[in-house]
């Protein structure tokens, strides 16, 4: 059986890993560089940023693909659990450290939000059961058509799972201090979404973090998606870099193989496309072969957000810093708001990753902060986005007292733009169509071509969705649904 991949981003890694294990004749073409799309490792004059994702959850999906690839999870991926993981700092002076920690959380809450520690393990116990409702009915299943969607048993799941509430709604149930309601609707983003509108479901999110843990792979994170391409050859899979593929062959309503740019043939028995959908498959494939995604379909779908981030490599440590910190706007529905319109917030919540802050060695000179901030997808096709903003961004930091721009050594900036040259992000969306409406939420495009009998879907525009775990776990249903295997996770 032979199979392509076009994408080498973590879910036609996982895709790959699992084929070639199970005797697949695997061949991945990636056009990039480097391997694990968005999970990009940026080295410039002794700063080793990881571009994204930069909070790990899950670290036994990873870990899986990793033993699947006949290696040592323990040796590839030695991860880190950060206990006190996340900072969140508000406009009023006031903060809060997030934590794994049950304990440590309710401390802080009694002297925030004495109603939200009273509820808090009540608040623990609601989202690990949101969590694993999902996993056990949700997560690890590929949807091929809409009938995937009548079974009577995952109806009556999804109805389990809040899908008609609001997540910032949901959070107002256990918490009344706002600038706790804030940080926690922060959650949304981790699926390009407002948490005024995405369904409360995504709570589980906070399951992950507050009950399970944030954790890091000390040497970075992006040691996961090069554990992931070393399992994959290690299994007999052919890699290539630095080759873009321009074309998908359909013959009879299947598809053959692929051809790259450079003219060459590769037939394939069947074609693991992992890629913004969006963007790719209009690309790949003529619109003749694709009456049920259309290039009118494909733009019907609302994109979700993208990011403004800026890697700056400071000639210093900043005391006040943490690995994951958050400074907060004063308000967060007006920051939703603007996104909407297609602007730039004005006041914009900043996030900052600093792995240095646990791991020295990475960036032995000084901290290494990713600084990204929320911002909209592109309304065109243009590329006018102006690195301007990040003044304003240096200067908010500037009044919290955190002097990044004092201590630049090197300095790079990712626009909405760069996003959509480099990964062939749809609009320069972070996670392909967003979670703002219930069917987009819960029924992405589906894993397999409704119109091409062998064309497979997975990565973060297909189900389950965004978030590094999840599209893991993408390739890792899609290779199953290819191979026949049945994986019970419950």
């Amino acid at each position: 059986m032979k199979v392509v991949v076009i994408g080498g981003g973590l879910g036609g890694l996982s895709a790959a890993v699992t084929l070639a294990k199970h005797g697949a004749d695997v061949k991945l073409f990636e056009q990039n560089k480097h391997f694990g799309g968005k999970m990009m490792p940026v080295d410039q004059e002794g700063y080793h940023f990881d571009f994204g994702p930069n909070t790990i959850t899950m670290p036994e999906v990873f870990e899986d693909v990793v033993r699947q690839g006949g290696l040592n999870p323990a040796e590839e991926l030695p991860f880190i659990q950060i206990k006190n993981h996340t900072r969140n700092q508000f406009s009023d002076g006031s903060s809060i450290d997030f934590s794994s920690d049950p304990i440590y959380m309710k401390k802080q809450l009694a002297n925030m939000d004495s109603s939200g520690a009273a509820a808090y393990d009540q608040f623990s116990a609601e989202v690990e059961r949101l969590f694993e409702l999902s996993r056990q009915n949700f997560l690890y299943r590929s949807f091929s058509s809409w009938r995937d969607y009548l079974s009577p048993s995952l109806a009556r799941n999804i109805l389990k799972v809040r899908p008609l509430q609001s997540l910032d709604r949901f959070f107002k149930r256990y918490f009344t201090n706002p600038n706790i309601i804030q940080a926690l609707n922060r959650y949304a983003t981790y699926v390009g979404s407002s948490p005024y509108s995405v369904p409360a479901t995504f709570a589980m999110i906070a399951h992950l973090e507050l009950n399970q843990g944030v954790f890091y792979v000390k040497g970075g994170n992006t040691k996961i998606a090069s554990s992931f391409v070393k399992a994959a050859e290690n299994q007999g899979a052919q890699l290539f870099n630095e080759t873009r593929i321009t074309n998908i062959a359909i013959d009879g309503g299947k598809a053959t193989g692929v051809t790259t740019s450079s003219g060459e043939y590769h037939e394939a028995d069947y074609v693991v496309l992992n890629g913004d959908l969006l963007h790719a498959l209009p690309e790949l494939v003529p619109e003749t072969y694709r009456n049920k995604f259309s290039n009118e379909k494909a733009a019907s779908f609302d994109p979700s957000i993208s990011a403004f981030v800026i890697l700056a490599g400071l000639n210093n440590r900043l005391e006040h810093l943490h690995h994951h910190h958050l400074f907060f706007t004063e308000d967060y529905f007006k920051e939703f708001e603007s996104l909407k319109r297609g602007e730039y917030p004005d006041d914009p919540t900043i996030y900052i990753g600093t792995s240095a802050k646990t791991d020295p060695s990475v960036s032995p000179n000084g901290d290494n902060c990713l600084i990204l901030v929320n911002a909209p997808a592109l309304k065109d096709d243009s590329s006018s986005d102006s690195s301007e903003y990040k003044e304003i961004i240096y200067e908010k930091l500037q009044q919290a007292s955190i002097p990044v721009k004092d201590h630049i050594q090197v300095e790079k900036v990712f626009t909405p733009a760069t996003i959509r040259d480099k990964f062939g992000a749809y609009k320069g969306s972070l996670y392909g169509p967003s979670s703002n409406n219930k069917i987009q939420a819960f029924a992405r495009p589906f894993n397999r071509s409704q119109d091409i009998e062998n064309l497979y879907f997975c990565g973060g525009s297909t189900h389950p969705g965004g978030g590094s775990p999840m599209v893991v776990i993408s390739g890792q249903n899609v290779a199953n649904d290819i191979l026949g295997i049945l994986v019970d996770r419950k």
